[in-house]
């Protein structure tokens, strides 16, 4: 059972755009990253960020989650601005920001990590409260729930993953920011992860994931952007985006039917995670630099 998403506020945005990005600027002292990201996310709803390393990909989630202020550009969440809020109040109002290479406490007990995941909330909750959300987060992750004593570098490397996801839900998200879930991971362990994500979306949870894989993150996704030098350059459905000749040359490096993985393991992980996330096609595309239109049968042109 996992936790249910946040309840939104009322209003418009909650009806199109849980998370609204507009014109984001953003660095690192004197060097610019994003130079005006456009990006949208709504309720239940999968969003791949593509783009090269050093694209922009993780500074643009640091920024919605506080971590980064961001100098020029407005971010709202369901109507309300967080541009430049602290990472504390961003977490109340449901954002959980899970980043790359897992960052768990290692000396903490798996325990005491989660617990950390509701620290902001810990003041409104009951002894019993915490007890319920621990449980909850460990039937999600079975594999967790031997080992709450246990220090979190005990873990394999996909239990902390494992961990550092269920930290973030410990705060019952309604937006999930996922920094390169699947890295270093056999792809099993991908495939559960990723069904996790298909419940969350389906609790109406919105999810902006940052993938190494492309191919993989846009075969899942409802929607994606691609990202070049702090640019949004393309947009469009996950479905368009892996077709688009600018796509393949430069992210996939061969045709989107082929293979680029031994004995076809990312083909045959692509087409199972994709049966299991429901992979209909995607939503109408918005905030990128360019949008892919549509043809009568579904191609890029």
């Amino acid at each position: 059972m996992l936790p249910p998403a946040g309840t939104p506020n009322q209003g418009e945005a909650d009806c199109t755009q849980m998370l609204e990005v507009r014109g984001l600027r953003a660095g690192y002292g004197e060097v610019d990253v994003l130079r005006g990201v456009d990006l949208d996310v709504r309720p239940g709803e999968l969003v791949a960020l593509v783009g090269a390393n050093g694209a922009g990909k993780s500074t643009l989630l640091k920024c919605i989650s506080g971590l980064l202020p961001p100098t020029a550009g407005t971010i709202r969440l369901g109507g309300e601005s967080i541009a430049g809020a602290p990472p504390a109040r961003i977490v109340r109002l449901g954002v959980a920001h899970v980043p790359e290479g897992r960052q768990v406490f290692g000396r903490l007990s798996v325990a005491d990590n989660l617990l950390l995941g509701a620290y902001g909330r810990l003041r409104q909750l009951t002894r019993a409260e915490v007890a319920a959300r621990i449980e909850e987060v460990c039937r999600t992750f079975p594999a967790l729930s031997g080992r709450l004593a246990d220090e979190a570098s005990l873990l394999s490397g996909g239990q902390q993953q494992m961990l550092a996801i269920a930290r973030g839900l410990m705060a019952r998200p309604r937006l999930l920011l996922l920094d390169e879930p699947s890295l270093g991971l056999a792809p099993v362990l991908v495939a559960e992860i990723f069904e996790v994500l298909r419940r969350l979306r389906r609790a109406g949870v919105g999810l902006l994931l940052v993938e190494q894989n492309a191919r993989l993150s846009l075969a899942i996704a409802d929607r994606g952007y691609v990202l070049e030098t702090g640019r949004g350059v393309l947009s469009g459905s996950g479905t368009q985006l892996l077709r688009a000749p600018e796509v393949i040359h430069r992210y996939l490096g061969v045709a989107a039917t082929r293979v680029d993985a031994p004995d076809g393991v990312t083909a045959g992980l692509t087409e199972r995670l994709r049966s299991v996330l429901g992979g209909g096609p995607g939503r109408t595309a918005g905030g990128g630099r360019r949008t892919i239109p549509e043809t009568a049968g579904g191609d890029p042109r």
